[in-house]
């Protein structure tokens, strides 16, 4: 199998990774820090000018590309800068579900969305869901919705919201939810906004008889949400890839500058041979990132295992990377003016988004046997 870049691609990563170095400075890393949304106004206007958002999304959808590989290929060129912008939460998230289930008029809002006019979030995990994508207490009754809705990423920053409610059944059947488009100023819609651990920002959101516009068929919504959740899981992990690798650069160019005992530390075997584990580490990573890529769009137990299988082995290297990382680089590993700092912080929480490593563990050995 070719694992080549075609020539779209090769141009795509081209433009995007120059635009990223020159874009992501500790100045604006700084900003973001500071800023209530967790993210760039200017990095994402110019993500939609050069038609990064508009590969997220098929031709017939409007963009120009949409398959795995080019999420991936996005998703990974991300992380190396560390970039907060929410291309999962607008694009993947948001955009992908009314991509699969909008009506005409639905539709329309994806142009805003490609073109950097609309942001979105999936209001859809809740206090006690945890990672099962199928736990929904929340209900709707003639077109209101009530419920709290958890670490919504994005959700005080979005325009509109995709919130999930259940019309029938039991809190944890697959069967009866239903989806449904809210404007962010609907009434009975509160959000409180905080920042995360690894950069961006989420919101708590509570819905009080919050009126909604259906989104696809009442009771139908659990297979595009976990279709959509797998490809937002190759793109978080396509991310962690992007970071690692900029993180073991910058490891690699301090064993080679940092003297100890009158020459480089990077000399001295013991910290060869953890900076070689790493590599390996990665590299099973990234094999396992591009299978994903080629099965995001396969039949459910099938894709399903490849996410479960990808997450696993992304969140062990990921932990591994990190921390070797640190203790590497000493003290000034921990240091916030140091990049290190915030492409670690970020790297540890991918674990935790969209399942951890446990979950994914004891997921992949159910699908094994399923």
């Amino acid at each position: 199998m070719n694992f080549d870049l075609t020539e779209e691609r090769q141009m795509l990563q081209d433009g995007l990774r120059r635009y990223l170095r020159d874009q992501y400075t500790p100045a604006l890393l700084s900003q973001i820090a500071d800023s209530e949304t967790g993210w760039s106004d200017v990095v994402w206007s110019g993500l939609a000018e050069i038609g990064v958002i508009g590969a997220l999304f098929t031709e017939d959808q409007g963009g120009f590309g949409g398959a795995g590989f080019d999420i991936a290929l996005v998703a990974e060129e991300l992380g190396r800068v560390g970039a907060t912008e929410p291309l999962i939460d607008t694009g993947l998230l948001g955009g992908g579900l009314i991509a699969a289930l909008g009506d005409a008029d639905q539709q329309a809002l994806l142009e805003e969305v490609i073109a950097g006019r609309r942001q979105m979030a999936l209001a859809h995990a809740e206090p006690g869901s945890r990672y099962d994508l199928s736990r929904v207490a929340s209900t709707v009754t003639d077109g209101k919705l009530s419920g709290r809705k958890a670490v919504v990423v994005n959700g005080g920053a979005a325009d509109r919201l995709i919130v999930s409610a259940r019309s029938s059944g039991d809190v944890a059947d697959e069967a009866g939810i239903s989806l449904f488009i809210v404007d962010a100023d609907a009434p009975g819609l509160t959000r409180r906004s905080y920042p995360l651990t690894g950069s961006g920002h989420a919101a708590e959101i509570t819905l009080d008889n919050t009126p909604g516009t259906p989104l696809g068929a009442a009771g139908k919504g659990y297979q595009a949400l976990a279709q959509v959740h797998a490809r937002a899981t190759l793109a978080i992990s396509a991310e962690a890839i992007g970071l690692m690798d900029a993180i073991r650069i910058l490891t690699t160019d301090y064993l080679k500058t940092r003297k100890q005992f009158g020459q480089p530390i990077g000399k001295f075997q013991a910290l060869q041979h953890r900076m070689a584990d790493m590599l390996i580490e990665i590299e099973q990573a990234r094999s396992a990132v591009i299978n994903l890529a080629g099965h995001v769009d396969a039949d459910a137990l099938v894709r399903d295992t490849h996410v479960s299988a990808t997450k696993t082995l992304v969140g062990q290297a990921a932990r591994l990377v990190a921390e070797e990382s640190i203790q590497l680089h000493g003290g000034i590993g921990m240091t916030q003016e140091y990049a290190l700092a915030h492409l670690a912080r970020r790297l540890v929480m991918v674990d935790h988004r969209f399942g951890d490593t446990l979950y994914h563990t004891e997921r992949f050995v159910a699908l094994a046997v399923a």
